[in-house]
């Protein structure tokens, strides 16, 4: 093929940070018009290359072209003006804005110091119309769904007349109805002529709208095939080097007694009269997984919060086994066997500046193996580290020593589940367990919560992975404007099913309580 029918040319990018190699010697070639899928493992390199191109990081070597000409892009500013723009795995959204004044943001038209906004309303109509991305100019963000805020995000690279337009993890929080949309809006843009990077851990996806995959491996390239002649096996076995299975086997749940009752649990809000979780009454038993299902900010957050002693319910108890705990500390919790793999990694899993040894202790280091005379005893914390991070597969360049901040966020994901299967709890609490993980790293972790259901262990997992959702659970709850809306065995129901009860348009009557009309 003809360098000029490349519109980006990443050769021989190589990008070092502290103790590891992050890109080795990766030549990536995008055409003009395709959608090129980028598919790895954790720490494979994928989000370093993207933010390399987007002018976050400077290579230590390579040269990146655009239409066959060498460019130098040291930031953001430099990749727009290239054309370039990204779709961050979190969206940059300013949440008390609306949606013209964020797609504007930056690139703002201003007349003696007084904004003009005729012109990018206009803009953005027609470019709303044009790319079948309906949405309210006037709408508040913090009013509008997840599938609507990444139509913005699409906008903001539209509006700026963005050609090549890498996408981080889109689909994360989305329904699958919303993901259909987004496949179909990603489409239609290599239509008109945009050319896409596409980073996903999701095969299913890859198959639905690439037209080729580059795979990466600890930091080197594996190679680029075509998707349309190559099968998600023989993808995820590049990736991560052996076959991987995309279905646990497991067998029927042998539930026993109850190990987590919650009776009439309510939490209120502090800001607006409409309680974030109303009413909610559920039972998880020994031998059993049940997932709580719903679109992100329906409660579930709140919900686990409650459970775990991160914030007080309003309303309602809580009941772990014969003991309950509706008011018990975290700590009181944690010995009574509850373990919690939390949302969000950062604020509520990790102390970011301590080392992987010592996050790996957070819930056991007061216990007689980990101090004497209350003083920490390292040779036992550090042996202890390094069979969790062989057992776990946890990636890090100076081992235990390892400061978790430096980590790769499917590490320190890996890390915080290593601390909190190894307890062996009665309950675990998996909250998004395998967000952000690729499907080697998948496959381990629902073998671990299968183990566990499978030893007795009761597992509540609340997740948007809707594949995750029907594969791992026994039974399914599933949550809507904090109220729990129906209750579904996966081998019975389907996944679009789901989706309709999880953007709320069908709900099962709740015994002894009228349906409203």
């Amino acid at each position: 093929m003809d360098a000029s029918d490349y519109v980006i040319e990443m050769l021989n990018i190589t990008k070092d940070f502290p103790g590891i190699r992050a890109n080795d010697d990766i030549t990536l070639r995008l055409r003009r018009g395709e959608i090129h899928a980028l598919l790895g493992e954790n720490g494979a390199g994928k989000s370093t290359l993207m933010s390399i191109l987007f002018g976050l990081y400077q290579p230590e070597q390579g040269v990146i072209k655009k239409d066959g000409r060498e460019v130098k892009i040291h930031n953001p500013n430099d990749a727009n003006a290239l054309g370039i723009g990204m779709v961050h795995q979190h969206f940059k959204l300013v949440h008390n804005f609306t949606v013209l004044e964020n797609i504007v943001l930056g690139v703002e038209t201003t007349r003696h110091g007084f904004l003009k906004m005729e012109g990018a309303r206009r803009r953005v109509t027609e470019l709303s119309q044009e790319y079948g991305l309906m949405v309210d100019p006037d709408a508040r963000i913090s009013d509008i769904t997840v599938g609507m805020q990444q139509r913005v995000e699409i906008l903001k690279m539209l509006y700026r007349e963005n050609e090549i337009l890498i996408f981080d993890e889109p689909t994360a929080v989305l329904t699958p109805q919303e993901i259909d949309e987004l496949m179909r809006i990603m489409r239609g843009l290599a239509a008109q002529g945009k050319s896409i990077l596409f980073i996903t851990h999701k095969l299913n996806e890859i198959k639905a709208v690439a037209d080729r995959c580059t795979v990466l491996r600890k930091g080197r390239c594996i190679g680029t095939v075509d998707v349309s002649a190559t099968d998600k096996e023989e993808m995820s076995e590049m990736m991560v080097g052996r076959r991987v299975a995309f279905e646990v086997p497991k067998a029927p749940a042998n539930a026993g007694s109850a190990a987590l009752i919650v009776q009439n649990l309510s939490v209120r809000s502090k800001t607006h009269a409409k309680p974030l979780v109303n009413n909610v009454s559920f039972t998880v038993h020994e031998g059993e997984i049940v997932c709580i299902a719903g679109i992100d900010g329906n409660g579930q957050s709140e919900l686990v919060y409650a459970l775990t002693g991160l914030i007080r319910p309003d309303a309602g108890r809580i009941f772990l086994g014969d003991s309950e705990i509706t008011h018990a500390s975290i700590r009181k919790r944690n010995d009574y066997g509850l373990s919690h793999i939390p949302e969000d990694r950062h604020k509520h899993g990790l102390v970011l500046d301590y080392t992987l040894a010592e996050n790996l202790i957070l819930k056991s280091y007061y216990k007689p193996g980990f101090q004497r005379h209350g003083f920490l005893r390292f040779d036992q914390m550090y042996r202890y580290a390094d069979a969790l991070i062989e057992k776990f597969d946890i990636r890090a360049g100076q081992g235990a020593h390892t400061v978790a901040r430096s980590m790769s966020g499917g590490n320190q994901q890996k890390a915080i589940i290593a601390r909190e299967v190894d307890k062996g709890p009665e309950l675990l609490v998996a909250v998004q367990p395998t967000r952000g993980l690729d499907v080697g790293a998948i496959e381990y972790i629902h073998k671990q919560l299968i183990a566990q259901r499978d030893a007795g262990k009761a597992i509540l997992l609340v997740s948007l992975e809707l594949d995750e959702v029907m594969n791992v659970s026994d039974r399914i709850l599933v949550m809507y404007e904090g109220e729990i809306v129906g209750e579904f065995d996966p081998k019975t129901t389907s996944v679009n099913e789901l989706g309709l009860y999880m953007a709320g348009a069908k709900r099962q009557p709740v015994p002894g309580k009228e349906e409203i009309a």
